[in-house]
């Protein structure tokens, strides 16, 4: 099995932790190690670094370098951000580059798994599925009614592979409000979509020119260009033309191939906002249910996630369900119900020009 591993996201709900310069997946967030490593020492076991291939942003390509000094991973730097369609298709492009037929890992670099052994099974099991075509996803056993992820139905015919279950995908589902997710959660038919995807590279390519056409047209030529003195700016021509685009949208949905879900439980996060990692952490809380970073002083608090990262003791008075994130140039303070809208404060700062925040 090959891998790619996706990390161009921008991490903006992070803010102000997450920085232009140093987004979420390149942050030691859920353990000891940025995120982006995390992802690639879980798969480690599984896949030889040769054939993990990282896609990330221009600007963070000295730090993935600095991060994977001495090991034999390929590390592709996007010219600028075009959602994950682009970056999927051009992992593929590039197996292809290489020779590859046997199926590919797609994997967000800014996951939590909590449970690496049943995931990697997962994986193996999703490679036998793709082997033969079609495109599979590994689907997450919803633990709550999240309204925060995208859902995958399932189709009631059951298969096994080595003893694990598979189905055909009947439909990908939007986010759902609190009472539509509450019915998912008891039908029993229904996974958090993660956004993560084996194929071969034929079929994603196949895909992509049945599906997307116009990214197609904007990137096969890539194919053959891997190797050349001026890819880097052949690949920015490319891009200029590439629609900005998710996989999720513009091929999972549209797709009349065949696609398959595993159930998986593997104490998956997308860790999407603070209020994610303040759950994660759930064992780190104090009496009252606050989780404290750093150096904090609570008096009559309940429910408040204080993470100090700057120099600063943090003393906070008679607050609860309040996030509070200090950091040496600038201090977050919001509803932690709220934390998803963290990025509204990210779109205001450019809005405003103040890039020295960004």
């Amino acid at each position: 099995m090959w891998a790619v591993i996706m990390a161009g996201g921008s991490g903006t709900r992070f803010w102000p932790l997450s920085r232009r310069l140093k987004p979420k997946q390149f942050l030691d967030i859920t353990g000891n190690e940025p995120m982006i490593v995390e992802t690639y020492k879980r798969i480690s076991d599984l896949i030889k670094d040769e054939h993990i291939c990282i896609i990330l942003g221009k600007e963070h390509l000295e730090e993935a370098k600095k991060l994977f000094e001495g090991k034999a991973v390929q590390i592709i730097a996007e010219p600028f951000g075009r959602n994950t369609a682009p970056c999927i298709a051009l992992g593929a492009l590039y197996a292809m580059h290489k020779g590859v037929n046997e199926p590919i890992s797609f994997l967000p670099a800014d996951h939590y798994i909590a449970n690496k052994n049943a995931f990697l099974e997962s994986l193996k099991i999703a490679e036998k599925v793709a082997t033969s075509g079609g495109i599979v996803t590994l689907g997450i056993v919803p633990v709550r009614p999240e309204t925060g992820y995208g859902y995958i139905r399932r189709d009631k015919n059951l298969t096994k592979v080595d003893g694990k279950e598979v189905y055909k995908v009947r439909e990908f589902v939007e986010k759902p409000d609190l009472e539509t997710a509450q019915k998912y959660l008891q039908s029993g038919e229904y996974y958090w979509n993660a956004g993560i995807f084996v194929a071969t590279s034929e079929t994603i390519i196949k895909e992509t020119k049945k599906c997307l056409p116009e990214l197609y047209e904007a990137l096969i030529n890539l194919k053959d260009k891997f190797e050349e003195k001026d890819f880097e700016h052949v690949l920015r021509k490319a891009y200029e033309k590439a629609p900005n685009i998710s996989f999720d949208y513009g091929i999972m949905e549209k797709t009349d191939a065949d696609v398959y879900v595993i159930p998986t439980e593997c104490g998956w996060s997308d860790v999407g906002s603070w209020s994610s990692i303040y759950e994660l952490k759930r064992k780190d809380w104090d009496r009252e249910n606050n989780l404290v970073e750093g150096e904090a002083l609570l008096i009559d608090c309940k429910g408040n996630f204080i993470s100090g990262k700057g120099s600063r003791l943090i003393a906070c008075l008679g607050i609860k369900d309040i996030l509070v994130v200090d950091t040496p140039d600038a201090i977050l303070v919001a509803d932690l119900k709220r934390a998803q809208d963290v990025r509204k404060v990210v779109e205001r700062l450019k809005e405003e020009k103040k890039e020295k925040y960004l």
